[in-house]
Order: C-alpha cells, then structure tokens, then sequence
C-alpha cells in the first residue's frame, strides 16, 4: 500500500485498511471486488464482510441495498458518505418497521406509476394503523404528513381507504411482514 504524502508509515498498524472498497451494485465476495451499501457498512464496523451485517436494523439494511442497487453508478458514490450513519443503528423498537414503510411509501406515493400509487396509499393507511395501535390511539388517526401525501393522489387514496375497510388487516400483521414487502414495492 502506498500511503499519500505526510502519513506516516505508522498509519497502517493502527488499523488503516489496505483496500477501501468501491460502491457497486450487488453482492460482492469481498471487499476487492467492491461494495454494496451494507457490505460497507460489515467492513467499517470491523464486522464479517456481510450485506446483513449486526450493526444495523435489518429493515434499515433492507432498504440501504435496495438504494444502493437502485442507485445510478454515478450517483452511488455519493451513498458513500451515509454509510458511517447506520453503524450502530438497531435496536427492537417496534416503530422502527412501521416509521421505515410508513415513510418509503410516502416518498414513493407521489411518483409511482397510477397503479402502484392504490399500493403505497393502502400501505401509508395500514402503517398509520400500525403506528395508532403502537401509540394507543384511535386507529384512523393519520399523521398531518401522511394526510397531505394521501390528499396529492385523490384517486389512490380514496380507493385505498374502501380497499382497508373491506380487507382490514392487523397492525401486528403490517410490522411482520406488508412493513418490508411496503419497503421492497416503493
């Protein structure tokens, strides 16, 4: 390794590593043949070289590879930065599911495609829902956010409010699995 002028040789013992690796798109062997997202993140952690790494709340991880492998070669390395940001990012607090849908599928709301937004509309109700019954309020309480993304897609949203009466579905069922198919959709 060739260090740059002015470090001193001394760098490399204290933990400097030999090889940073390149943002890429998709799962890499190791640290030579590039990075996802949360590969980066395993190896800054001092973790085994994983895209499923300890240090970060899998639904979080979930959604860093899918930015990550979504994202433009030239806009990737932009991500780089982010990466030192979800080290250390988990825990077993049940908002953490619902808040990480609830939010994909208001960003995604207003720029999918007509027949994803009846989708992400009936996501952004079931995670309200979800998020109520967590908080202990009355069930169609829906954030001031939520409320504006839902009143951009008329349409949407007054099809997924009959969509969520006639079908339902339980808070608990959202946080343990529509929370990450919401994710994966928007």
């Amino acid at each position: 390794m060739i260090l740059p002028e002015g470090v001193p040789m001394s760098a490399r013992l204290a933990g400097v590593p030999e090889v940073v690796p390149q943002l890429s798109r998709g799962k890499h062997r190791n640290p030579r043949k590039g990075a996802c997202f949360m590969e980066l993140a395993s190896y800054l952690a001092g973790e085994r070289w994983s895209d499923h790494p300890a240090c970060t709340h899998p639904m979080l991880a979930t959604l860093a590879r899918l930015v990550n492998d979504h994202t433009s070669d030239t806009g990737r390395p932009r991500l780089g930065r982010l990466v030192p940001r979800v080290i250390g990012l988990t825990g077993d607090d049940r908002r953490v599911d619902v808040e990480l849908a609830l939010r994909s599928a208001r960003a995604a709301l207003p720029v999918v495609a007509a027949e994803r937004q009846r989708v992400m509309a009936v996501a952004v109700l079931a995670a309200e829902r979800a998020l109520a019954d967590i908080d202990g309020r009355p069930a169609d309480d829906v954030s001031e956010a939520s409320a504006e993304a839902l009143d951009d897609v008329p349409l949407a949203a007054d099809w997924a409010r009959r969509f969520t009466e006639q079908v339902g579905g339980t808070p608990r069922h959202f946080r343990r699995h529509a929370a990450a198919n919401t994710i994966r959709y928007a």
